[in-house]
């Protein structure tokens, strides 16, 4: 360690995000990408915006585009943050809304940036276990006299297990806890059932906020876009620390693509519904295989293969040039987390997984 780092960064324990390789013709189920691609019409206004205009700085308060997603999600633009890709947005979260006397609490599997952010902001945390079939349990976040959270975190659906926690029971959270900010982390809302959002509480609820990304559903990931949904207290607290870090989160050529996604209606839908019939498709096909797999609804599936360690399984994948992702957290060490790719890439991998198992007699 560098005798020039600080004690804060001496003691973190980084984010390890997902393999990009750079080699060709892999079949990359790792990091839950969008096979299909973003929206022509978005990609035609990046390159739109590629013009001299780039010499000027981008509007920071990215007006058009708060107005457009306030006009989607059915709120005002005061009810609308964005940032650079929804970590940004959380990150600023994390500092501006969720750090309080009382710890953090989030679920133990779950989105592993959350204690590296604690970590970064000093922010006492308390993981809330999953029941053994790694559902959500709301009571488990009810307070409990003076036994109560200073805020509350959880991804909607879970990640990396996949699962949907119904809008009813993100209510009872919601409403369980008027003194504690609720975060929803929708990162993968947009492959679920479409009234499923949590955005639709959130006037009904102060304390209640939602982030997207444009990484998934929209197939921007490249572009870093992300928002966040609540009470206009929660935005204005989310614009301060911004303001106090970075004023101009999103470039120009990011406001245009994700202005002209958002816009592009028809061709999320389209992209969203096939993503939802490659999962099920892909569901049916690994428990015919023998593997036992989570409810999802994601855009990726969470799988185990009894009486294979999912470390090996991995790395036998690999072997045949096909990616998928591996945690070695206990709870979770014999799961693989696969994206769903393209109708080509889960016939891919199911091959290979059909392959693997023939040559195990």
């Amino acid at each position: 360690m560098s005798s020039y780092w600080s004690a804060v960064t001496r003691g973190l324990v980084p984010y390890v995000p997902g393999e990009q390789p750079a080699l060709d013709n892999l079949v990359k189920l790792n990091t839950n990408e969008n096979p299909y691609g973003p929206s022509p019409r978005a990609l035609d206004a990046i390159r739109a915006a590629t013009e001299n205009t780039l010499r000027l700085y981008p509007d920071p308060d990215a007006r058009a585009l708060r107005a457009a997603l306030a006009n989607r999600y059915k709120v005002s633009p005061a009810q609308v943050f964005v940032g650079n890709g929804s970590d940004e947005v959380l990150a600023l979260a994390f500092i501006g809304l969720l750090k309080h006397e009382r710890p953090l609490w989030m679920p133990d599997v779950t989105y592993s940036f959350y204690p590296v952010y604690c970590g970064l902001y000093g922010i006492e945390y308390r993981q809330v276990p999953l029941d053994d079939d790694f559902a959500l349990r709301p009571e488990d976040y009810f307070p409990r006299g003076e036994d109560r959270a200073g805020s509350i975190i959880f991804p909607n659906p879970n990640a990396p297990t996949g699962r949907l926690l119904p809008l009813a029971e993100v209510d009872r959270i919601a409403a369980a806890n008027r003194e504690a900010d609720v975060l929803v982390d929708e990162a993968y809302i947009d492959f679920a059932d479409p009234d499923a959002s949590a955005i639709a509480l959130v006037d009904r609820h102060p304390n209640l906020l939602v982030v997207h990304t444009f990484s998934k559903g929209r197939a921007l990931a490249g572009l870093r876009v992300g928002f966040a949904i609540g009470h206009p207290e929660l935005i204005a607290g989310l614009e301060r620390v911004k303001n106090s870090f970075n004023s101009y989160p999103l470039g120009r050529l990011a406001l245009a693509g994700a202005l002209a996604s958002v816009e592009d209606e028809s061709w999320f839908q389209t992209s969203r519904r096939k993503v939802i019939a490659s999962r099920a498709t892909l569901i049916t096909q690994l428990q015919a295989l023998g593997f036992d797999v989570l409810p999802s609804a994601a855009n990726f599936v969470f799988a185990r293969l009894p009486g294979f360690d999912a470390a090996e399984l991995a790395a036998v994948l690999r072997q045949r040039d096909i990616i998928v992702r591996h945690f070695k957290t206990p709870r979770i060490a014999q799961y693989l987390r696969i994206t769903v790719g393209d109708e080509n890439q889960c016939a891919a991998l199911v091959d290979a997984l059909r392959d693997i198992l023939c040559s195990q007699g």
